[in-house]
């Protein structure tokens, strides 16, 4: 078993839901941090816990006999843990799992080093085999669909095509395409811990897709950086690469620490935001062309995602001929570019987005395509103002917020929408906007999970629904 290991010093974050779990009994012992005063919990104290059912955002739930729930991290349900806790509300408090007394038949070695307690806060479940992180992420989206819309529904997260056979990785690892690092002290390039401003030195990031780790980010003083943003192209394309600095100051000159190197330090001419490696467009690659999108721009972080979602869409609303589509959120124009093939010239295709470089990138990208127009607007503006055109199919890809009630509205309104396919990488606003499109007479035909996100407790998920006139 792995002994007591130091715990995150996490910031205080207010407003957390209570979710549903079952626990046994608990036996606290007090550790050495300096307690706090006022109810059951301290910072510092350490209790031994059952752990129940997984919770959004990566936690456990532990419900101590006469005590207040903890959320623990680094558990699994039903292991019987030494939880450390690291921050106390009113109502609930957080914790670390710092020893397993009884481990449960999903819990594996995790692959990376700093993923433990105090470590980095990137991955969530990397001490869960594959399979038992997918069944997590599963039963939390099925909470989330029973508790905020009452819809009972079991659900499967699919692993994505190729996972575990990118590079020479382990499965779960070698996906992610763009990586944000944070530059802590001395330059050094790193991740957070978890809920913290504290930068750790992980000097290797494993789900940091090949293209990335080539770069070798943390190996290179980044000294006046604020934050180091490194991102690759899914197409096979030359030097499809981008290293952009976030300034956080005048930059430092002749600082080196080992066998860092100064490709950051001395290079920052003091803008905010300063391309110093590689292209300010990445090529990607889905729905069988190739996509310009800003290096700063939204794209599906893992080199499967995009591609597997587009056939969703397309699967689930079925267009047709001389269809009018409607893409909310269109970003650089990827959901428009696999429905516009289908509904031909005689259809009409129109995407919505907020971001004046991504509608740029989106009509660029489909300029072979004179009936997909795109639009710069805010999507919730446009749907209060009744500036939506009306459309027999519609997509959204809304931010992790979900839609606005203006687009509910919309959505729930009397146009001709018949087929909706929302795509969500949020279970919990996911499922507060399904129950209120089942209120406004939607029903939900179909609703898939992928793990585009491994070891973390992020999930993506396309639900079509469907409704009469």
């Amino acid at each position: 078993m792995p002994g007591v290991v130091p715990s995150a010093q996490g910031r205080s974050r207010q407003g957390e839901r209570r979710r549903p779990g079952a626990v046994g009994g608990a036996v606290p012992r007090s550790a050495t941090t300096a307690p706090r005063d006022e109810g059951p919990y301290r910072v510092g104290l350490e209790i031994e816990v059952t752990v129940g059912d997984a919770a959004q955002g990566g936690w456990c739930v532990a419900r101590p006999d006469g005590l207040p729930v903890i959320f623990v991290r680094h558990a699994l349900p039903g292991e019987r843990v030494l939880a450390r806790v690291t921050e106390v509300t009113a109502k609930f408090a957080r914790a670390d799992a710092v020893e397993i007394r009884q481990a449960s038949p999903d819990r594996v070695t995790p692959p990376c080093p700093a993923a433990h307690p105090g470590g980095c806060g990137g991955c969530d479940w990397q001490h869960a085999s594959l399979p038992a992180q997918r069944a997590l992420k599963a039963s939390v989206i099925a909470q989330q669909l029973k508790r905020l819309a009452g819809i009972d529904r079991a659900v499967t997260v699919e692993p994505l095509p190729g996972d575990g056979t990118l590079g020479d990785r382990t499965p779960g690892l070698g996906w992610r395409t763009r990586v944000q690092f944070a530059v802590g002290r001395e330059g050094i390039a790193g991740l957070r811990a978890h809920r913290s401003h504290e930068v750790i030195d992980i000097g290797d990031c494993l789900i940091a897709h090949d293209a990335i780790r080539e770069l070798d980010i943390p190996g290179h003083d980044w000294s006046g950086a604020a934050t180091v943003e490194a991102a690759a192209g899914s197409a096979d394309v030359p030097d499809n690469v981008a290293v952009t600095v976030i300034s956080g100051g005048a930059p430092s000159k002749g600082k080196t620490h080992g066998n860092r190197n100064q490709r950051g330090a001395g290079r920052l001419p003091g803008h905010k935001r300063t391309l110093v490696e590689g292209r300010p467009y990445l090529a990607e690659h889905a729905a069988g062309r190739i996509w310009q999108v800003g290096s700063d721009g939204f794209w599906q972080v893992h080199p499967a995602a995009a591609d597997t979602l587009c056939a969703a869409v397309v699967a689930g609303l079925r267009p047709e001929a001389g269809d009018s589509v409607v893409d909310l959120y269109c970003g650089a124009g990827l959901f428009a570019g696999a429905v516009a093939p289908f509904v031909g010239e005689g259809g009409a295709v129109t995407g919505i987005e907020s971001d004046q470089a991504a509608v740029r990138n989106a009509r660029q990208n489909l300029a072979d395509y004179p009936w997909a127009q795109f639009r710069k607007t805010d999507v919730a503006k446009a749907a209060e103002d009744g500036d939506l055109p009306d459309a027999r199919l519609i997509i959204a890809d809304p931010p992790r917020a979900g839609l606005a009630r203006e687009v509910i509205g919309y959505l729930t309104g009397e146009g001709q929408a018949e087929r909706f396919a929302y795509v969500s990488c949020d279970p919990a606003t996911l499922a507060r906007d399904l129950g209120l499109l089942l209120e406004g007479g939607w029903r939900l035909d179909e609703l898939r999970a992928f793990d585009a996100f491994p070891m973390t407790h992020h999930v993506e998920c396309v639900a079509v629904l469907s409704r009469g006139h």
